[in-house]
């Protein structure tokens, strides 16, 4: 395939940035994006030109570092994928590609497509943790009764991987759906009861001392989560969020 991609390059977080475009010959369909990208860099340090930067670790759909907006949409054409398990296949021979960073204000820009994700950080070291052990021997697992249905959605809410794609697809760039999740996944469990409380205001209160905006309700979040994390969590972090403040009398 024969492409052109207009890639966002940043020198640095104060410089203004822009699209640069770069021809691309012969990319093989199965590449991954990620592969394709490093054919560019490689191409690009070959003639002496600085290599476009972007974030990558496992390459396996798991860290979530590799997040990017290709033509319009977190992580690209695809559904329930990170950009690292998204392949050249999706394309057509001609096609202009758009590859630009997450872009919303919590978020800011460091260099071309890297992003500064330090804010879910410190969301989650607001409250996210719970006192009570759980490395003792496997047979603890059993000792506290959980409900089925309880498990799995806290299973389910412990698949987010923190890539920020909910916040790049929200018109408002909101955190809630990454909050949401990490406040069921503990809430749900008798583990994370000791800390219920505490953990949710902490959380709420960092996510909005961050920057984040507003929950918009479009469901977008949900639509573009590689993870497909679903809004029920969102609606138990309301719940969850009420009845803190009623106990906490805040």
């Amino acid at each position: 395939m024969n492409l052109t991609l207009k890639i966002w390059r940043q020198k640095s977080p104060d410089d203004k940035g822009g699209m640069v475009t770069y021809p691309m010959k012969d990319v093989e369909s199965h590449m991954s994006f990620l592969e394709m990208l490093d054919v560019l860099n490689n191409d690009l340090i070959t003639k002496g030109e600085e290599p476009v930067a972007f974030d990558h670790d496992c390459r396996e759909g798991i860290c979530g570092t590799c997040s990017m907006v290709i033509n319009g949409r977190p992580h690209g054409p695809d559904s329930a994928i990170t950009t690292c398990q998204l392949h050249m296949r999706k394309f057509n021979d001609g096609d202009t590609i758009h590859i630009e960073p997450f872009r919303a204000k919590s978020f800011p820009v460091l260099k071309d497509l890297t992003v500064d994700r330090g804010a879910f950080e410190r969301i989650m070291q607001a409250g996210g943790f719970i006192s009570v052990n759980t490395s003792g021997n496997t047979i603890d697992a059993n000792t506290i009764p959980i409900r089925k249905d309880h498990a799995d959605m806290a299973f389910d809410a412990a698949t987010c991987i923190g890539c920020g794609a909910c916040v790049a697809a929200c018109k408002n760039s909101s955190a809630m759906l990454f909050v949401s999740a990490k406040v069921s996944q503990l809430a749900l469990l008798p583990q994370g009861h000791t800390e219920r409380t505490e953990r949710v205001l902490k959380m709420v209160h960092q996510m909005d001392a961050e920057g984040f905006g507003t929950c918009s309700n479009t469901g977008a979040c949900a639509a573009e989560c590689p993870k497909e994390i679903s809004l029920d969590n969102i609606a138990r972090l309301n719940r969850e969020y009420l009845r803190a403040s009623f106990v906490s009398g805040e």
